[in-house]
């Protein structure tokens, strides 16, 4: 064998050995379309030198408004907020000028040895031009020291020279009315009771599930839901997710939900929620057949829509006007 050989296999090992220590934080999903909703996942790969991660900051660009980020239990979560460079519109003749711009969890403890995911609920403003991308700078404390993901290559320059590069979003054509459409797919009326934007998350086989819903009691008297059941799991339970004085999440089982006449109850991320445990199969294109047991209006089936982000704050609100029509 040629020395040259030699040195060009040895060269390939060094550089395969030092890859997984370049691991940067990045986005899940790294296109999105402008005028609809996105949900940024922000992968976090290690530590700091070996250190664990206390603390994450993700800075939110121009443009991506209405964030909400997902509560992590164990995680202290704290907003920041402000003036947008401009005003931008919203769903349905809605205006936003103002939101958060900074979003921290602090407070936890994430080995060097795992990884984990930080997840925020957004809109992309119809007002941004696709083919634009978004910088989305994150800082990882530890308790020595902190590593900042915020450098952007310039016009020429390969991204994969960057020491620590931000996180990137491209902005692809697209608009609200699809995202729209979809999120009012699957609702229901029946005995009183209505059912309205049912979703829920991709899910790997083997691992747990999650159902969203707003139940309206349009009916005289007072109703309870007792439960779910779906084919697609070992067993469904009503969960909450509560957020302590000082900022730390917990979820607990709910054993069941009141619901007054011409009252509603949000299941939502971040509050009430269904728990699909022991999935069967995994979630990937809807719909997921859902079964709600009341005490008053009985079973009621339901298809959950699969899709990757809640409904933008609004969106269900001008919904159940239209049909009020």
């Amino acid at each position: 064998m040629k020395r040259v050989g030699l040195g060009a296999l040895a060269s390939a090992m060094i550089i395969a050995l030092v890859q997984p220590a370049a691991a940067h934080a990045s986005l899940e999903v790294k296109e999105a379309k402008v005028g609809s909703g996105y949900k940024a996942v922000i992968n976090v790969p290690h530590g700091c030198e070996g250190q664990s991660t206390t603390e994450v900051s993700i800075d939110i660009p121009e443009g991506v408004i209405a964030v909400k980020p997902m509560p992590k239990a164990g995680w202290k979560l704290s907003l920041e907020k402000g003036a947008y460079a401009r005003t931008y519109d919203f769903y349905h003749g809605a205006k936003k000028s103002e939101g958060v711009k900074r979003v921290t969890w602090s407070g936890g403890d994430l080995p060097d040895e795992y990884f984990d995911q930080f997840v925020l609920s957004a809109f992309v403003a119809g007002e941004l031009k696709p083919g634009t991308k978004l910088a989305f700078p994150v800082t990882q404390k530890c308790p020595k020291g902190e590593l900042k993901w915020n450098e952007v290559a310039a016009e020429g320059v390969d991204p994969h020279s960057l020491e620590h590069p931000a996180p990137q979003l491209l902005l692809v054509a697209g608009g609200a009315d699809d995202h729209h459409h979809h999120a009012q797919s699957g609702d229901v009326k029946a005995n009183g009771i209505a059912l309205a934007g049912p979703w829920t998350r991709p899910a790997s086989a083997g691992g747990m599930g999650v159902g969203y819903v707003k139940i309206t009691n349009e009916g005289s008297a007072p109703d309870v839901l007792l439960g779910a059941s779906s084919d697609i799991a070992e067993r469904v339970e009503l969960h909450e997710t509560t957020i302590s004085a000082d900022g730390v999440a917990s979820m607990k089982p709910v054993k069941q939900v009141d619901i007054a006449p011409g009252q509603s109850v949000e299941l939502k991320p971040g509050g009430l929620h269904i728990m699909l445990i022991g999935l069967k199969e995994a979630i990937k294109d809807g719909p997921v057949k859902l079964k709600l047991n009341l005490q008053k209006a009985g079973a009621i089936n339901v298809d959950l829509a699969v899709r990757t982000s809640a409904p933008a704050a609004g969106e269900d609100e001008h919904k159940h006007k239209h049909h009020q029509h």
